[in-house]
């Protein structure tokens, strides 16, 4: 018997190659690696010790066992193999055997070192690891087939077959159909229109939207567009049939429904998708949260025999989904039970929560993806979705997490989409996931900030921010509660500190910190322990204090976008608030779309700003006149020799 090339233990990585001279393999080889047991051999690394008084003994294998050869595919050596070599590992202490894996071509050849009885233990593992290796390959490709590109009929392959395209759509089509074959029935129309809701003329309705702020409505449906439900200018008139949640509403004291509200709930009601586009601050959650209980409650299948969720609430920062979760808490409806799942929390807990039996879930997509990849969650029993402040998402990467999730939750759900912006990348997730959508977007699709913000704009030099800052934080009078906007988590830490040293009491919130540290942080800001809290934009959504009368941007956010949702943390549910703006020569390129969105809200210009984006496009092009002619760009360069 020759001798293996490597332990497979020593490293996940397979040995592709045979060296020629033993000489060569025995110090080419690393000390922490081992050799399987050989015949004969007297002492040495293959686990065979030699007692004083006898002939060496065995850990694994009889005196002179065979070992135990067979082929393997090569995309099954990953399966076996594991993770840095985990599964290998496992299997071997757990049948007291080595394993040998030699990668060739077209298969890797295995060889297990052992008693017969272990040999076939063993081997009965791989085997069972290989034919779930072959299962999810399959599944996995005819999942990928119904992403193909129509590229005709018929492509000829690198070995010359040809590809049925028609064929594999095909069945792509019947894997999908086999997929949700079973899925218990779904009902989504929970909507009576009252009397004073009906009888609204055209008129009044028109002159209602006009008077809350120029609100709007669509229908995105490909063909005849259907009728715009009327708004439900009253909580009565949405939900006068549903006694439970009008008592939440009144505990909660609100006079009346937001703009947003009274448009979207018949429209939720009804079963149909939406997109939401409103600024922050104007109701969305409770838009979308009011009918998911009732969308929940009034299934045909109960709730304890849905055998999981039935509703999944995505977002993109912890803090908002604990908002979410905070929100659901308080206006709970008919014992529904929520948990919040998201990254740097307790993961072992969150998989308790979930194996308890929940409701609604709210959640981050990476830590959902990671519990879903994992089984610890069934997402096929979610009928209702809502994927909130879906822009922040795609800014911060989740689309590759969104799209394995939704793999799994049931394609005739009904899906709400709610976000503060409108850019491509939003539309084009719409187009996606959700179904004939209807759209309701306040004022413009354009974007705007909250118009009951007042929005003071500074045009400065970073040595005066300081000095700036300070002025102000020591002019607030006991009843303000201010946010300061920073861009790096190294100027949170630096500025809480200056400020600490001046006697100033103040919090920090930045993803550096320790998500315990984080909620008692946001918990004394929101209780008025302490009126200035400190932080980057993870602030700037999921952050709904009511009675924040400040926000301070000490640096201007990376994008105008970030700007509109950082002034909206201000003059929420119906009060009004105040924004200071500190912008400096590095700064100067959104000089011209910040003054966009101050004359959308009817704002003061700063005859500072305006020289300042007018200066900033004589460069642009001056900058671009050079490139045309030709010549060097700034100073010229210096080479050394």
């Amino acid at each position: 018997m020759s001798e293996p090339e490597a332990g497979a233990n020593a490293s996940p990585c397979v040995v592709a190659s045979r060296r020629s001279a033993g000489a060569s393999r025995a110090a080419d080889r690393r000390p922490s690696e081992e050799a399987p047991p050989r015949r004969g051999r007297q002492g040495g690394r293959g686990g065979r010790r030699r007692s004083p008084s006898g002939p060496p003994q065995s850990e694994a294998a009889g005196p002179g066992e065979p070992p135990l050869s067979f082929e393997l595919k090569s995309d099954c050596v990953g399966a076996v193999i594991g993770r840095g070599g985990s599964k290998i590992r496992d299997i071997q202490s757990t049948t007291n055997t080595k394993i040998q894996i030699t990668k060739g071509y077209p298969g890797a050849e295995v060889k297990i070192f052992g008693s017969k009885a272990m040999q076939s233990k063993a081997k009965a593992i791989i085997d069972n690891l290989v034919k779930k290796q072959e299962i999810y390959h399959s599944e996995s490709t005819d999942a990928d087939l119904a992403s193909q590109p129509p590229v005709g009929k018929d492509m000829r392959t690198d070995e010359g077959t040809m590809i049925d395209w028609d064929q594999i759509r095909e069945d792509a089509l019947k894997w999908e159909k086999k997929k949700w074959a079973d899925l218990p029935p779904i009902k989504k129309n929970f909507y009576t229109e009252s009397k004073t809701t009906h009888s609204m003329s055209q008129v009044q309705i028109d002159d209602w939207r006009k008077e809350n702020y120029n609100i709007m409505c669509d229908d995105l449906k490909d063909g005849e567009k259907r009728p715009i439900p009327n708004p439900t200018c009253k909580f009565e008139d949405a939900f006068e049939c549903y006694p439970e949640v009008m008592e939440n509403i009144k505990k909660a004291g609100f006079q009346k429904p937001t703009p947003i509200q009274s448009q979207a709930w018949p429209i939720v009601l009804q079963g149909i998708d939406l997109i939401g586009v409103a600024q922050t601050g104007t109701g969305k959650t409770l838009s979308y949260l009011m009918p998911g209980f009732i969308h929940l409650d009034s299934q045909p299948i109960p709730r304890d025999k849905r055998n999981g969720p039935g509703m999944l609430v995505l977002t993109p920062t912890r803090e908002l989904a604990l908002q979410v979760e905070a929100e659901c808490s308080k206006y709970i409806y008919k014992g529904l039970k929520s948990v919040c799942v998201y990254g740097g929390g307790d993961r072992y807990g969150q998989i308790q929560d979930l194996t308890k039996g929940v409701d609604i879930i709210i959640a981050t997509p990476g830590r959902l993806n990671d519990l879903q990849m994992n089984n610890f969650v069934n997402l096929k029993s979610v009928t209702y979705l809502v994927l909130d402040e879906a822009d922040k998402m795609l800014d911060m990467g989740f689309e590759p997490q969104i799209m394995k999730i939704l793999l799994d939750v049931r394609p005739d759900r009904q899906t709400i989409m709610t976000s503060a912006t409108w850019p491509h990348a939003v539309r084009r997730l719409a187009q996606s996931y959700l179904k004939e959508p209807m759209i309701v977007y306040v004022g413009t699709l354009d974007l705007v900030a909250v118009n009951t913000v007042e929005q003071n704009i500074i045009v400065t030099t970073e040595e005066e921010k300081r000095s700036l800052i300070q002025t102000f934080l020591e002019s607030m009078s006991p009843k303000d509660k201010v946010i300061v906007f920073v861009s790096r988590k190294a100027v949170a830490d630096h500025l809480s500190s200056d400020l600490v040293l001046r006697q100033i009491s103040v919090e920090s919130l930045h993803g550096n910190r320790e998500q315990s540290d984080r909620e008692r942080a946001l918990e004394n800001f929101k209780t008025g322990k302490v009126r200035i809290l400190i932080a980057t934009d993870l602030a700037s959504r999921g952050l709904d204090v009511h009675d924040v009368t400040h926000v301070y941007n000490y640096d201007f956010p990376r994008n105008i976008e970030e700007y509109v949702h950082r002034v909206g943390r201000t003059g929420r549910a119906g009060r009004t608030g105040v924004s200071i703006t500190l912008i400096t020569r590095n700064d100067w390129r959104v000089a011209s779309e910040l003054i966009n969105i101050l004359e959308r809200a009817n704002q003061i210009i700063p005859e500072d700003l305006v020289s300042m984006a007018e200066r900033f496009k004589a460069n642009k092009m001056k900058r671009e006149m050079e490139k045309k002619l030709g010549r060097p760009e700034g100073k010229p360069k210096k080479f050394y020799y």
